[in-house]
């Protein structure tokens, strides 16, 4: 049976539909992730904490194939500028380890989600479960919905991607 979390519970409680998936516990990163799950690396997507200038971080979830894109956030957003803080700074503000950090797990803290509008091409996209080794597929919609995201084009083909 896959491991039972706060997400896993979460989900559960408010009746959406999902699937757990057990991974490795160790930090494989989304592509791999997408390897392990034989799912396309677009349809798994990441969680990249990003800073503003002031105020809340916020959450963005981009396929593995691709990276955010700070000047398409910062312009979805309305904010001047947005950063990428450093992976254990990441880990500081969510109280999550990097490759765990979920939308899902930080539900109540105040974190404005973006989402990749390419994530609409797909009914069910895979994200982090809120901890390593545990990757949650659920529709697209049904995330939105509970973690309040705002959906739009915030990501780029990976540096040196081609194609």
């Amino acid at each position: 049976m896959p491991t039972a979390n706060n997400v896993t519970r979460l989900l559960d409680s408010r009746k959406v539909k999902y699937t757990a998936h057990d991974l490795p516990a160790e930090k494989l990163g989304a592509l791999k992730a997408a390897q392990r799950l034989n799912a396309p690396p677009e349809q798994v997507f990441k969680t990249i904490v990003t800073k503003r200038e002031k105020g809340k971080p916020v959450l963005v979830l981009v396929p593995a194939s691709r990276e955010v894109d700070l000047k398409l956030l910062a312009a979805f957003l309305g904010e001047k500028k947005m950063h990428l803080p450093a992976e254990r700074e990441a880990e500081q503000m969510t109280g999550l380890q990097a490759g765990g950090i979920s939308p899902l797990a930080l539900i109540n803290k105040g974190f404005q989600v973006a989402i990749d509008s390419s994530a609409e091409e797909f009914e069910e996209i895979y994200i982090s479960g809120g901890q390593r080794g545990l990757n949650i597929q659920l529709g697209v919609n049904d995330l939105a919905k509970l973690v309040n995201a705002k959906i739009g084009k915030v990501s780029r083909r990976e540096e040196g991607d081609v194609g």
